[in-house]
C-alpha cells in the first residue's frame, strides 16, 4: 500500500474518531459502553501498520476532545495512552502474524490489542492518572464488565469490515 493510501485511510479512521461518539451521543454512557473510537483505531492499525494505528490512537481521541468535548479532558491523557496501545499493537502484530489461516491472522493481533490497550489502561491509571483512588475493581468493571458489548462489537466487526476492505482491495494487510 502507497503511503498516500495509508495516509488517506488513516485520516478517514481518524475522522470516524471524531464522528462515530458524537452518532452515539444520544444513548446513554454509550462512550463506555460501546467504545466508538476503538473501532476506528483497531481498523487503522491493522489496515494501515503501528505508525498509522499508533498516529490514529493519539489524534482520534484528542481531535475529538477538542472538537466534541468528548472524551473530557480528565480522561483524556488514559484514552490517548489506551488507543495509541491498540493502534500500535495490532499494527505491529497484523504484520508479524502469519499463521496461514486469515481469520486467526486477524483475531490474534486483535485480542492481543485488546488486551494489552487495556491493560496498559489499566496500569497508567493505577500508577499515574488516578494513582491511589484506582483499584483492581474499578479497572475489571470499566475494562470488561461495563464495556462488554463494545468488546462484542469489536470482535463481530473488525474481522467482517478487514474482510470486505481487502475484498474492495483497498487495503492489502494483513496478507
Amino acid at each position: 500500500m502507497t503511503k498516500t493510501k495509508s495516509l488517506t485511510i488513516s485520516a478517514m479512521f481518524v475522522a470516524l474518531c471524531v464522528v462515530l461518539p458524537i452518532a452515539l451521543h444520544s444513548v446513554a454512557n454509550a462512550g463506555q459502553i460501546l467504545l466508538p473510537m476503538h473501532l476506528p483505531v483497531l481498523l487503522c492499525g491493522m489496515a494501515c501498520g503501528w505508525p498509522y494505528g499508533l498516529a490514529c490512537g493519539i489524534l482520534g481521541p484528542l481531535l475529538s476532545s477538542l472538537f466534541t468535548g468528548m472524551p473530557p479532558m480528565a480522561i483524556l491523557p488514559s484514552m490517548i495512552c489506551e488507543l495509541a496501545a491498540y493502534g500500535f499493537v495490532t499494527g505491529l502484530l497484523s504484520r508479524k502474524i502469519n499463521t496461514g489461516l486469515k481469520i486467526l491472522d486477524i483475531y490474534i493481533p486483535l485480542l492481543c490489542a485488546m488486551i494489552a490497550g487495556r491493560l496498559f489502561f489499566g496500569l497508567l491509571n493505577a500508577l499515574i492518572f488516578r494513582a491511589g483512588s484506582y483499584t483492581f475493581s474499578i479497572w475489571l468493571t470499566a475494562s470488561f464488565v461495563t464495556s462488554l458489548p463494545g468488546i462484542i462489537i469489536q470482535l463481530v466487526f473488525v474481522p467482517v469490515i478487514i474482510y470486505i476492505l481487502r475484498k474492495a482491495k483497498l487495503i492489502t494487510y494483513p496478507a
